[in-house]
């Protein structure tokens, strides 16, 4: 029997109740739409896209531009019983293949990637190969040549939408003005993405 949002927010992650936007943004993903977080630092971002991961058949995509960011998400992950990981250029080639392993076998469900990675020789095709449930692009104001974070990779973005035309994609900042989004969902391929906003 599948857990409801409510349920996994309890028994994952130890909140009685979502913050305001929380539970219509993970509805909206679950329906298969495209979306943009905008909240703040500490606002619970990560549980927009870590809840539905939990409740989609398949491993859910975390692109994320900071390795320390991704270590610490997966440590916590982790210490809450989730199959997590992450793929950059911290890891070996046998933990990196381990990894690879667990992910085709269905073990993981949320992988956390650096954009750089993502589009090194090969990688692109080998997501396209897992059952990828959600991709959630995270610090997306890297995106924007407007930010001031802009990192050329996340430009790229749009090649992941197009391998993965059927996969709800979610954009997550803290701070993005009205260019700034427009230009970031143009550059992921999702121009027509609702955005919600959390003040």
């Amino acid at each position: 029997m599948a857990l409801t949002k409510e349920q996994v927010l309890k028994q994952y992650f130890g909140y009685d109740k979502f913050r305001p936007l929380q539970a219509d943004i993970i509805d909206w993903v679950l329906y298969g739409q495209d979306c943009m977080v905008l909240m703040p630092t500490g606002g619970g971002k990560s549980l927009c896209f870590q809840v539905p991961a939990l409740m989609m058949q398949g491993i859910t995509i975390v692109i994320s531009p900071l390795i320390a960011l991704m270590h610490d998400q997966v440590l916590a992950l982790q210490a809450n019983g989730i199959p997590s990981a992450y793929i950059n250029s911290s890891l070996s080639g046998a933990e990196r293949s381990a990894i690879e392993r667990q992910c085709r076998a269905g073990e993981i469900k949320l992988l956390y990637i650096s954009p750089e990675k993502l589009f090194s020789s090969g990688y692109l095709d080998w997501v396209k190969s897992l059952q990828v449930s959600m991709v959630a692009v995270d610090e997306s104001h890297c995106v924007s040549v407007w930010g001031h974070d802009f990192r050329p990779e996340y430009t790229q973005l749009h090649q992941l939408k197009s391998a993965l035309p059927h996969v709800p994609f979610m954009a997550l900042t803290a701070t993005a003005d009205r260019v700034t989004r427009k230009d970031v969902l143009t550059q992921i391929g999702i121009p027509e993405a609702r955005v919600f906003i959390s003040s």
